[in-house]
């Protein structure tokens, strides 16, 4: 874990909460382009690599230690200039990014936002937000709500695969302050974010009869293996858990924990498990302390986060990144849209502060994220400033002026 720029005490105050504020390991990965067929696109070849070297090809653990730092992919100083672009989305997305923005305009963080609006996100990723995905390389994303009816892909799938953003990374933990039913629990998971059911592989077969194609293949479930261990290498964890369903879907998920006990072999410090996704829920709510690290095919990865987010106060407190070779885009760790109460000033903008420290951790501006991430920490600790959801009235304004006001000179 990269040393706290911040003050000893504040440091200190940080510990206790966590033992690897999201510093986010790099992975520099080299996917080929797009061609006219489904697995030429996704870069699969039709020959397979023996499973005991594949990994290697995915892991940059000797150049990160060889630059002595955390491994972001951009290496940012802390007084450089970025822009981020940002993507409000609908719902309560305009009020949580604006408190993100206000916050990091009180703290003087040397960031410029390219705000960019999608009138339609059923169309697809218009070509302006492409283009400034593309040049600014790191992203806000609000929630953009797919209608289930729609027979279009998600903008949210989209803005994932076609920027290969590989790893969604979310860390749930008690927060000071926050009711919960259970303590001493600090869980990162790490999901694979670009294929399983999620490929986008559906048809008819026949009248009646749609078939879903589950995609799992061994590229990806190394890389999310490799990146997984090297996570907890670099952060201090000591156990990364595999969840699957190998049981029932002996291929595809057999796969998939094949991959992360190959990659677990490389690792023998780091104690690894792996565990079915049902038995997985049952213990998250009975003795979810249990759990460390744990890396997950993309659809088990969104269940287990809701429930996770769920047993520890809800989704609008934590943070979460989508990462990629050249790109990151950072959003509400548990994506909840929050259709009922949008535009009403009363959201919970934690998950979102919280998101851009790790945008900041990501950009190698530690200074600034740490006291971000103290002043949120230090205003949840006062019920007056808790939002509706954690059963108190302050509005989304109110929060925003709090974790303000409580930012370390």
């Amino acid at each position: 874990m990269m040393p706290w720029v911040a003050s000893s005490s504040v440091a200190s105050s940080l510990s206790v909460v966590s033992k690897s504020f999201w510093n986010i390991p790099r992975h520099l990965l080299k996917l080929s382009e797009r061609s006219c067929s489904y697995w030429a696109r996704r870069g699969y070849s039709t020959e397979r690599d023996p499973l005991f070297s594949s990994s290697l090809r995915y892991s940059s653990f000797l150049e990160a230690d060889h630059v002595g730092t955390d491994p972001f992919p951009l290496g940012g100083q802390v007084t450089s200039l970025h822009t981020v672009t940002v993507l409000p989305g609908t719902t309560i997305g305009k009020e949580t990014s604006t408190s993100l923005m206000d916050v990091f305009q009180a703290a003087n963080v040397p960031v410029k936002f390219e705000v960019l609006e999608v009138s339609d996100p059923e169309e697809g990723v218009p070509e302006n937000v492409q283009f400034s995905l593309k040049k600014n390389r790191v992203a806000i994303k609000g929630p953009f709500p797919t209608n289930p009816l729609s027979k279009k892909d998600s903008f949210n799938i989209c803005i994932r695969r076609d920027n290969d953003l590989f790893a969604n990374v979310v860390h749930c933990f008690n927060i000071p302050g926050v009711n919960s039913r259970y303590s001493n629990v600090d869980i990162v998971l790490i999901r694979e974010n670009t294929e399983g059911e999620y490929s986008g592989l559906e048809h008819e077969t026949i009248p009646g009869v749609v078939e879903n194609l589950k995609v799992i293949s061994e590229r990806a479930s190394m890389r999310i293996a490799e990146y997984a261990f090297q996570y907890a290498t670099k952060n201090g964890r000591k156990k990364v858990t595999c969840v699957h369903k190998a049981n029932i879907m002996k291929m595809a998920d057999g796969l998939f924990l094949e991959c992360c006990r190959k990659v677990a072999s490389k690792y023998p410090f780091i104690q690894f498990d792996s565990m079915i996704v049902d038995n997985t829920c049952m213990q998250l709510v009975s003795r979810p302390e249990q759990f460390d690290v744990m890396v997950l095919p993309n659809l088990y990865g969104n269940i287990v986060g809701n429930i996770v987010a769920g047993i520890l106060g809800g989704p609008g407190l934590f943070p979460g990144a989508n990462i990629g070779e050249h790109m990151a885009v950072f959003e509400q760790g548990a994506r909840h849209s929050g259709r009922n109460i949008g535009g009403q000033n009363i959201a919970n903008p934690t998950g979102v502060i919280l998101s851009g420290v790790m945008l900041l951790r990501y950009l190698q501006l530690s200074s600034y994220a740490n006291r971000i991430e103290l002043a949120v920490l230090d205003a949840l600790k006062n019920p007056k400033n808790h939002t509706a959801d954690l059963g108190g009235n302050a509005s989304t304004t109110d929060f925003t002026k709090a974790v303000i006001d409580n930012l370390p000179q």
